[in-house]
């Protein structure tokens, strides 16, 4: 089978191509609309695999004109995140299908072999999950042989994902796939309550209230089954060994090499910063940002993808935008170049969903109903435990298995044991984040809360879904990697104090004795911070900081003197 790959991105181009050489397929690969739309002309292919925004032509105008030149072999869209336009369009065109970009390279290949295949099989008559079954021609679903009764949009979701096992739709996905053809399609949350209402049926029934699993920050997938986590679904199990190695070198890499494109994406930011912006600027950041999203996420990288996400949509907003944004805009830049270089990052390929490495809320509270609500709204997110206050009271145990508290201030425990507990959770080595509850508003409680060392102070009339914000805001700002400083002076002693000082703050530091070896150690390092000695051999501190203002990559990076007769640190605008 040949297939033509047509993808601006050369990163996630080269690794689909090497992916689907190991399937044995042949493929070829166009950078642009006009090699692509030159290729599929002029070769014989099997299939296309066809990006939506490229240079020269766009992915849905070569789909329509192939189809209007009587193109008939199979064309496949990778389309932007939540792009309902985009998808419409492209099917609209001629598109037999797409896939959304991020996308899980195990996907990619399954929709390829249908496309291929197409035509020669059919859909099973019974769709099953375990236990559960669902019949498409009398519409009845079963679990253990009893029947479910499911409203009509209940059996559509629950159809859907055993339709497509292996894929995760978020809520816009469901409402584009079950609701996309009426005027007026539900919010997001109706989504949510049709799955907590499927969940409890099959519950009910005696099945697993989380087979249809909520994978954080990207939407929904039906669970995987434990005969499936140990059985390969590639037909051919020596062939998904090869797959499953090639996508894992793929992701390797890339990570290797999508330094360099943060690098130039952090001049470009840095550049619009300082006001030097224009429409070709603008324009250069704006693809960069754009296909960051869909191949950091393609490769597992989903904290990454995200930061990439907000970044892109900052350069969506056609409107100019002010100082305050583009602070934010660089700040997006340092923090997703900072989460790329966490040396132990899981990506979703090596972590499966709800595994103990999850993060754990422990709730302090004797009230049931908050307790229940928060437990079903956190599933797949983080994992809750409970600890009621009279317990504590009388034990006197403090919980330690937490990476974050949340502590009801209206129990019988009172206020002032309520406030001990959260100051004995901050002052702990490391500290633990702790969040109150409270149906309290006055200045007085806010006050007391802040200098036990609370980090936040929730209101008991805020939904589930609103004070599991908070909490993972939080745990957001907790691991966030430490600062880097990079300290440039040839007295050791310097050095060495300045280390023993700032180290055991958690920060990351690199030292250099020898300015000549600045610059490769500088542009290696990436600092947040730079530290001078004013008088050095060979070149001194003044030079190499106007070395760093000369550059626009480094021209606000913030540096800071220090000087022989003093010894203090000053800082240097």
């Amino acid at each position: 089978m040949r297939i033509l790959v047509v993808e601006d991105d050369n990163s996630l181009a080269t690794a689909i191509a090497a992916v689907l050489t190991k399937l044995h397929y042949v493929v070829d690969i166009a950078s642009d609309g006009q090699d692509g739309w030159e290729l599929a002309i002029a070769c014989n292919y099997d299939l296309i695999l066809l990006d939506v925004l490229l240079p020269k032509f766009d992915g849905i105008s070569i789909c329509r004109q192939l189809r209007q030149e009587g193109y008939q072999m199979p064309i496949l869209l990778l389309t932007s995140l939540d792009a309902k336009t985009d998808k419409v369009m492209g099917l609209d065109a001629g598109a037999d299908d797409y896939v959304v970009n991020p996308f899980d390279f195990q996907e990619l290949t399954a929709r390829i072999r249908a496309l291929g295949r197409r035509g020669s099989s059919s859909l099973p008559p019974i769709l099953e999950w375990g236990s559960l079954h669902l019949d498409p021609s009398s519409c009845e679903v079963t679990y253990t042989n009893k029947v479910l009764h499911l409203t009509a949009k209940e059996f559509s979701i629950l159809e859907l994902f055993l339709r497509n096992k292996q894929r995760i739709f978020n809520r816009g996905a469901i409402i584009d796939n079950l609701w996309g053809a009426e005027k007026d399609p539900p919010e997001e949350d109706t989504i949510k309550s049709h799955i907590k209402s499927l969940r409890r049926k099959v519950r009910a029934a005696g099945g697993d209230y989380n087979f249809i699993e909520t994978v954080y920050g990207m939407g929904y997938r039906l669970k995987p089954l434990p005969e499936e986590k140990s059985t390969n679904t590639e037909p051919n199990s020596e062939l998904s060994q090869v797959l499953l190695a090639e996508i894992a070198k793929q992701q390797k890499a890339f990570k290797a090499k999508v330094g360099e494109r943060i690098t130039v994406l952090k001049q470009l930011t840095n550049a619009i910063c300082e006001g030097k912006q224009n429409s070709q600027l603008w324009l250069d950041a704006k693809q960069e940002a754009h296909k960051l999203v869909g191949s950091l996420g393609s490769f597992g990288f989903a904290r990454a993808s995200s930061i990439a996400d907000e970044i892109d949509n900052i350069f969506q907003d056609v409107a100019a935008i002010n100082q305050a944004q583009l602070l934010h805009l660089c700040k997006l830049v340092i923090e997703l170049q900072h989460e790329l270089e966490l040396p132990d990052i899981q990506t979703n390929n090596e972590l499966p969903a709800n595994e103990s490495t999850q993060d754990a809320l422990l709730l302090v509270s004797d009230d049931e109903q908050i307790a229940q609500h928060l437990v079903e709204t956190a599933t797949g997110i983080i994992t809750v435990n409970i600890a009621s206050t009279n317990s504590i009271a009388k034990s006197g145990v403090i919980p330690a298995n937490a990476n974050i508290v949340l502590i009801d201030l209206d129990s019988d425990y009172g206020i002032k044991d309520s406030l001990k507990l959260v100051k004995e959770f901050s002052n702990r080595t490391p500290s633990i984040p702790v969040l109150v509850l409270t149906n309290r508003n006055n200045f007085d409680d806010r006050i007391e809360v802040a200098r036990a060392g609370g980090r936040g102070f929730l209101h008991k009339s805020m939904s589930s879904e609103q004070i599991l914000q908070h909490v993972t805001k939080v745990l957001q700002s907790v691991h966030t990697p430490s600062a880097k400083v990079m300290i440039v002076n040839n007295d050791s002693n310097v050095l060495n104090t300045i280390k023993n000082l700032l180290k055991p703050r958690g920060i990351k530091l690199k030292t250099l004795q020898d300015p000549r070896q600045f610059w490769d150690t500088l542009t290696e390092f990436l600092p947040d911070v730079l530290i001078l000695g004013v008088k050095m051999p060979y070149i001194n501190g003044n030079e190499l900081c106007q070395i760093v203002r000369n550059d626009p990559t480094f021209y606000s990076l913030p540096v800071l003197f220090i000087t022989e007769d003093h010894k203090q640190i000053f800082n240097i605008i």
